[in-house]
Formats: structure tokens, sequence, C-alpha cells
């Protein structure tokens, strides 16, 4: 292989951090350069599964493709630039691949008709879609501890359920409705792009209900910040409260996500940044381990890689 294809996947991953990452692309330059190189390249691996499902040209298309992604991952070997790239990555780090392959499953999910029934499922959805990426993100970082994971995962489905939240109307012209049944009972995607006025106070609701929620895991995430290298947490901290403040934004908008998609600004991201790295270090919390993870968290996701029984209790 020449030099130029060599540095290939690190030049296409930079690129798709920049284009569609902005919340860790502001926050990445805190990490120092091994794990924001090595960070930037998990996002684009993880961003380009998702990208087999939301620019296929049909459902069968992405589950075909994420099926063979699928099988390069269980095999370990793949012609695809940014799988090969990502397979590096696992091995140098110490992933496990089933973690990757729980997100295609994730991934797969959302080539289908998604109607989420409840709270349980939607966590597992953002389990799949989201604490993998904190699972790996550990081993990424060089957060080796077991009891690192839960709090990883926590940190995941947290700025999951924000993505979920801000991308109600988005999601619902694709089709999907994240928003539980057993919140919004049994709407249809197309009823949530713009819902009516006497659907709006229950899909407010159904919004602030998944918004607090994600506060509770974002709240185990930060907690979790002491299992990181000292020179790793800066960053994902920043990264952590960034993402919360869309959600702070979506609330400061009575939870009225289709008068357009929720978004910190750059003098937003600035004081969020200068407030959580002159305030968070003076705090004792940001040096000292839990003593533990709060298990009520993971009830819903017992079973799956990096769920212990401990933590499910």
């Amino acid at each position: 292989m020449n030099p130029a294809a060599a540095h290939a996947p690190s030049a296409a991953a930079e690129a798709t951090l920049a284009r569609q990452g902005r919340s860790f692309h502001w926050a990445r330059r805190l990490l120092g350069a091994t794990h924001a190189a090595r960070a930037t390249r998990l996002y684009a691996f993880c961003r380009h599964l998702d990208d087999l499902v939301d620019e296929a040209a049909s459902p069968e298309a992405a589950r075909a493709a994420l099926a063979t992604a699928d099988r390069d991952l269980a095999a370990g070997r793949s012609d695809e630039l940014i799988l090969q790239d990502g397979l590096a990555l696992m091995r140098e780090c110490g992933i496990e691949p089933g973690i990757a392959r729980e997100l295609i499953a994730g991934m797969a999910s959302d080539a289908g008709t998604v109607r989420v029934a409840d709270e349980a499922e939607l966590l597992r959805y953002c389990y799949r879609a989201a604490g993998t990426v904190g699972l790996m993100m550990c081993r990424v970082l060089d957060a080796r501890e077991p009891a690192a994971a839960a709090h990883a995962v926590d940190l995941g489905i947290a700025m999951q359920l924000t993505n979920l939240c801000r991308d109600v109307a988005d999601d619902a012209r694709m089709g999907r409705r994240y928003l539980p049944a057993s919140l919004v009972g049994d709407l249809s995607p197309a009823e949530l792009i713009e819902p009516s006025p006497a659907l709006r106070p229950k899909v407010r609701a159904a919004v602030a209900r998944l918004l607090a929620l994600a506060e509770a895991y974002y709240a185990s995430g930060e907690a979790g910040l002491p299992f990181l290298p000292a020179r790793a947490r800066p960053g994902i901290l920043v990264a952590g409260r960034v993402y919360r403040a869309i959600g702070h934004r979506l609330a400061a908008r009575e939870h009225a996500y289709w008068e357009g998609r929720a978004f910190v600004t750059g003098w937003r991201k600035a004081a969020t940044t200068l407030a959580a790295l002159t305030i968070q270090p003076l705090r004792g919390a940001f040096w000292s381990r839990p003593a533990s993870h709060h298990g009520p968290l993971h009830h819903a996701l017992v079973g799956l890689p990096g769920i212990t029984a401990r933590h499910g209790e």
C-alpha cells in the first residue's frame, strides 16, 4: 500500500467528524493527540455504519449492506477502507467485535418499521446505537477498568436520548417513531412531523419525559469521568455538556421540536466549555471514582455486552 492510501482512512475520518460531528469536533481538541486521533477514527467508523441505513436506496439495500459489514466484523477483515480502519482500531485498542456488532444490530432496526413500544425498548435501542460507542470509547481512551463500562454506556444513552428528542420530526419523515407508545399512544410518524394542536401537549410531555430521563444518564456518565486518564476527562466532559445543552435549548422552547432543529450556537459552546472546565475540576467528584453504579439505570439492558448482573440488579 502506498503512503497516500495508508493515510486515506484518517483523512476521511477527519472530514467526516468536521462535517457531521460538530459537538464532538469542538470537544476533541481537549483530548491528547493519540486519544483524539483514535476517537476521530471511531466516530468515522460508527458514522459509516449509520450511513449504510440513512443513505441506502431502500430498506432491503440497507439490511444487505449492514449484513455484509456484520460478516466482515465477525471475520476480522473487509474490502472497505473505513471498515479496515475500524478493525485495525479494534485490534489496537482491544475492542471486542461483538460490541460493534451490537451497534450494527441497532442500525439494522432503523432499516425496518420503527414504532417503539415503551421506554425499556427505547433504552435498548439507545444502548445499541450509542451505549456501544461509549463502550468502545472506553478502550479508545485507555479506560480499562471494568467498572468504567457502565458509566460509558450511560453517557452514550443520554446523548442518544437527546438526539432522538431533537430529531423527532426528521426521524418521522423517514418513517420512524422513537417516542414510545407508552407515552404518546399509537401515533404514526406522519402525525409527529407537524403535530396538530390537539396532539401537541402529549408530544411535548413525551419529549420532556425523555429529556428528564436523559439527565439521569448524563449524571451517571459524568460520575464515571474519573475512570478516564486525567488528560482525556476535559474533552469527554465538554462533549457531554455541549450535547446536554441541546436538550436544554429544546426545553427552553417548551419542547416544540417542530419549530426547528435545536442547536447550540458557537458562543454557547464556548460558555458551556468555560463553565465546565473552570467549575467541574474544583469538585471532588471530578477526581474520585464513584463507589457504585446506579443499577436501576440498566434494568432494561441486562444480558447485553458490557452490562453485568451487578449493574442490572
